[in-house]
């Protein structure tokens, strides 16, 4: 093949993108594209007819710049004081990226959508990315989160230790998603009344550790939750899904812990019998003195608070400040929010905006500190089902679901 040059693979890659349809997707960019040139995906990209195994050299396609990352591996964090001033949604340049692997680069134009199994009538059945888009969409704002935001608090504040990336707060956003209800895909491939579980799969690379390939990144769903509130997104505020955020189809499971809602969607079984998957049996238990031996699976999300503010942030003397921050539950909205600054009085804080179910409650909270020197700020929310955020979380192994206040440091100058 005659050698091109960057410039002319570019302009091939973004006509490809206008005829399948991503022509305004902000991922994959000019220094995207540099990325699968270094990773040798030159070629394909050009030829408009990227693959799942043509994924860039570096696991996350998106820039990453350190004043809105934290990067863990394959992983990206965003830093909490990317938030302020942002609004309501989280902006897809600074929404995290949780990757088993690496981020595929796929066409939507071959790109396909099969459901087997037996909880269908008949055999399986196939959707391309057009007759998706063509049923009916709904639009829907949610939260999505990792199972292990917080994990690192475990350690910090409670001393344990625990497996997996140490994540902060970070590992959580909010978006506007547009798609397909899953219910409406399930009844067009004729859903059975004895199905009981659907198991979604990825198309990213297989999931290989200790020498042990897991196969694809796949978590069963039981029907009840698929046809309650399921979306298959292909948008995200309004854009093209990006590819590190699951491209061109991707679950979006409310209130449940992040690892449901499978990205780069491909297969879909729906059978009679229950499913399970290593994302179930292996991972995504709480394991732990407080729990049963086989474990308790992971599903809906914890109450949860973050400031949007540095970590170890300096805050100036003798001024008044504005503290923000934001308040999640995957038990529905939130209700109350506090704030201390001396840990042992509390505050309410006033609500910015709506609380929604599926979303989040931003907040602020008005401060004068007396003195220089350092202070730990806490915020508690209580949502709608009465759950507050309580001192301890009990211990787990895999450090899921960190639920308890986060005490965060901040120096007054």
């Amino acid at each position: 093949m005659t050698a091109l040059t960057e410039e002319t693979a570019y302009d091939r890659v973004r006509g490809a993108q206008w005829r399948t349809g991503q022509a305004r997707m902000p991922g994959l960019s000019r220094r995207g594209l540099l990325r699968l040139t270094a990773a040798g995906g030159l070629a394909l990209a050009a030829a408009g007819a990227v693959t799942p195994a043509a994924s860039a050299a570096s696991p996350i396609l998106k820039p990453l710049p350190p004043e809105l990352f934290d990067v863990h591996g394959t992983n990206a964090e965003t830093r909490w004081e990317a938030m302020r001033g942002q609004g309501y949604l989280t902006p897809i340049d600074r929404f995290f990226v949780r990757d088993h692997t690496s981020t595929p680069v796929l066409d939507a134009a071959t790109w396909r959508l099969r459901l087997f199994g037996s909880g269908l009538r008949g055999g399986p059945v196939e959707f391309t990315y057009r007759q998706l888009r063509a049923l009916p969409s709904e639009t829907i704002t949610a939260f999505i989160e990792c199972a292990g935001n917080g994990r690192s608090f475990f350690t910090s504040q409670q001393g344990q230790s625990v497996s997996g990336t140490a994540w902060r707060l970070g590992a959580v956003g909010v978006a506007r998603w547009r798609g397909v209800r899953l219910a409406t895909v399930l009844a067009r491939a004729g859903l059975t009344r004895d199905a009981v579980d659907v198991l979604p799969e990825g198309l990213d690379p297989d999931y290989v550790t200790a020498g042990v390939n897991l196969g694809k990144v796949r978590r069963p769903l039981p029907v009840a939750k698929a046809l309650e509130d399921v979306l298959l997104a292909y948008e995200m505020n309004g854009e093209p899904l990006p590819p590190d955020h699951g491209f061109p189809v991707r679950l979006v499971v409310p209130s449940w812990a992040g690892i449901s809602s499978i990205k780069w969607l491909g297969r879909i079984e729906v059978s009679a019998t229950p499913l399970v998957s290593p994302w179930t049996t292996q991972y995504y238990r709480l394991l732990g003195p407080d729990y049963p031996a086989e474990g308790t699976l992971v599903t809906e999300q914890v109450v949860k608070s973050a400031f949007e503010l540095p970590w170890g942030a300096t805050l100036p003397a003798g001024q008044r400040q504005v503290l923000r921050g934001r308040s999640w539950s995957g038990h529905g909205r939130i209700r109350r929010v506090e704030v201390s600054t001396d840990g042992v009085t509390w505050h309410p804080a006033k609500p910015i905006g709506p609380a929604l179910d599926r979303g989040w409650l931003r907040w602020e909270f008005p401060w004068r500190p007396r003195t220089a020197g350092p202070y730990t700020l806490r915020a508690r929310a209580t949502d709608i089902t009465g759950a507050r955020q309580p001192d301890v979380t009990p211990y787990n192994t895999q450090g899921y679901l960190f639920g308890a206040v986060v005490r965060h440091p901040v120096t007054v100058a």
